[in-house]
């Protein structure tokens, strides 16, 4: 732990937190992507195997459950909650998110560390984690009706990766023999994804405008 991943780890529960509470308070989950969010429910079902095998530390089970129940409870929300769900646009919301999770699962087959259920599994959550934030870029750019809680949503979504990598680059300058390629790579590609919205999203917040991106 260092302070790169702790911030790294508390924006990501932040972004989380916003999601609820707008979904939660509103009532709406108007500019919100179903696919991306039922997507992210699949990295962590993923990622996370080893939750009731392999103890690391308290922080450690306490966050693998806490992502694994919000995305769960995001995902409820926007199909069975009576009132949350006629806020989904489902009719801008329609990426084929098949033609994420294929392409990912075939790549962590080729490409792992180690050809085990688990090795498999972790390295799909990671390819599959990179491209999950597509659908809910396709959606806003589409709707261009972009709120203060989804706009900070998605910026928190990508901050969170932004300091992962600060905390890569510091574990390789303090940690003998800290290669992971497949988590650095899987992560910059994640974060390129998230420039055009974060150039947006500074521009409106320095201009004080509402936050529009490009069709």
């Amino acid at each position: 732990m260092n302070v790169f991943r702790f911030a790294g780890d508390m924006t990501h529960l932040m972004s989380v937190l916003v999601l609820l509470l707008k979904i939660h308070t509103i009532k709406s989950c108007a500019g919100i992507s179903l696919k991306t969010q039922e997507l992210y429910a699949l990295v962590f079902i993923t990622r996370y195997l080893d939750i009731f095998t392999d103890f690391i530390s308290l922080y450690n089970t306490v966050m693998k459950m806490i992502f694994l129940g919000s995305s769960f409870s995001i995902v409820w929300y926007m199909r069975r909650h009576k009132i949350v769900r006629r806020s989904y646009d489902k009719d801008q919301d329609t990426f084929r998110y098949g033609f994420l999770v294929l392409p990912c699962l075939l790549l962590a087959l080729l490409i792992n560390e180690r050809f085990t259920l688990k090795e498999v599994m972790w390295a799909f959550s990671l390819y599959l984690e990179a491209v999950a934030i597509l659908p809910q870029l396709v959606l806003l750019q589409r709707t261009r009706n972009i709120d203060n809680l989804t706009g900070q949503y998605v910026f928190l979504l990508g901050a969170y990766r932004a300091f992962y990598i600060l905390n890569w680059i510091y574990r390789y300058f303090t940690e003998p023999h800290y290669v992971h390629w497949i988590t650095w790579i899987s992560g910059l590609v994640q974060t390129l994804l998230y420039a055009d919205f974060f150039y947006y999203y500074l521009n409106s917040w320095k201009n004080n405008v509402k936050l529009q991106l490009p069709a």
